[in-house]
């Protein structure tokens, strides 16, 4: 298989979905935006104003361009946000005032399926991503928590899928239930096999393996391992492992005999944010791994947020996934 963000620019090639980037005001944004439009790889509407963004010098032929200070669209989104959640207690002035954050004024673009799907997240924190995106689009049908996770790839690594890996959940929910790290499990399951297309092995990890230690730690992963097996039997899920017997062979035979994940697994579910944040740097540093997130999942439309230290070649690999994203739920 060609490189992950290979495989996803090619992917999104093939099936051109539109992008909302909010962050216009960003260069890191227009500079992304210029390789997107130049390669094909998404339709772009760019939010921000126009003269600053044409003065940019960027080749930015063939997006759309809306400021949202003084679009048209102001008053119509503002009118169906304010429908949304006025039941939560917004009122019109509210939603109007809203138009002025070109993240509720995306995420309205992308609600009233303007776009397919939304990158933003350089110069914005993840909490001014999220927001919106939980008050506006939503948790898809069936699915309860919203999460996130990262693609993984280690160079000269003959683990997981030939060296690529899922972490999860690595950016949003910071303590778990054994209910909510089940749901994680499971929708990482399905992100990995849309995107990879590959079967996903799931490994629930821990401290402990098949009982090794008896703790509420421990407990937590046995008991959501249960209700993830439980709620979708036909995934590969297995635990709760340790690291080294989630994804190397010889030690998952011994740790956790009769196993079909132990030793083999490519996605990596973590018991907590901190081990999962803390597992994913370690990754990217001590073994030069390509981290490729993080990536949104359990939105009822996708939406990803960028870390504030992202190069314009990272926004690049996120418009991508989203695209993909957007191609796999029939957006």
């Amino acid at each position: 298989m060609a490189k992950f963000n290979d495989f996803m620019i090619e992917r999104a090639k093939a099936d051109v979905k539109t992008i909302v980037l909010p962050e216009g005001a960003d260069p890191r944004t227009l500079e992304a935006a210029e390789i997107i439009l130049a390669e094909k790889i998404a339709d772009l509407i760019i939010i921000g104003n126009e003269a600053d963004i044409v003065a940019s010098g960027r080749n930015l032929e063939g997006a759309t361009i809306i400021d949202n200070t003084t679009s048209e669209l102001r008053a119509e989104l503002a009118e169906q946000l304010y429908e949304i959640r006025k039941n939560k207690g917004m009122t019109p002035e509210d939603a109007m005032a809203l138009m002025d954050d070109v993240n509720y004024f995306g995420t309205m673009l992308l609600k009233t399926r303007r776009a397919d799907g939304l990158v933003s997240g350089a110069a914005h924190s993840t909490a001014d991503v999220l927001k919106p995106a939980l008050r506006i689009i939503r948790t898809a049908p069936g699915t309860k928590t919203v999460s996130s996770f990262f693609m993984i790839e280690v160079p000269d690594c003959p683990y997981g899928e030939d060296g690529l890996f899922m972490f999860s959940d690595c950016g949003v929910v910071i303590q778990p239930s054994a209910e909510e790290l089940s749901e994680i499990a499971i929708a990482a399951a399905h992100s990995f096999e849309d995107l990879v297309q590959k079967p996903a092995r799931v490994a629930m990890l821990s401290h402990s393996t098949k009982g090794s230690a008896k703790d509420a730690d421990a407990d937590k992963v046995i008991e959501a391992t249960r209700l993830a097996q439980e709620k979708a039997p036909d995934l590969a899920i297995d635990g709760e492992l340790q690291g080294d017997a989630a994804i190397v062979p010889h030690v998952g035979e011994s740790k956790a005999p009769g196993s079909k994940i132990a030793g083999h697994a490519n996605v990596l579910i973590f018991p907590d944010l901190d081990a999962g944040n803390i597992a994913y740097k370690m990754a990217q540093r001590l073994a030069k791994a390509d981290a490729f997130g993080p990536i949104t999942q359990g939105l009822a439309m996708p939406m990803n947020d960028l870390s504030r230290g992202c190069v314009a070649y990272d926004i690049v690999g996120a418009v991508a996934i989203t695209s993909v994203q957007a191609h796999c739920a029939g957006v």
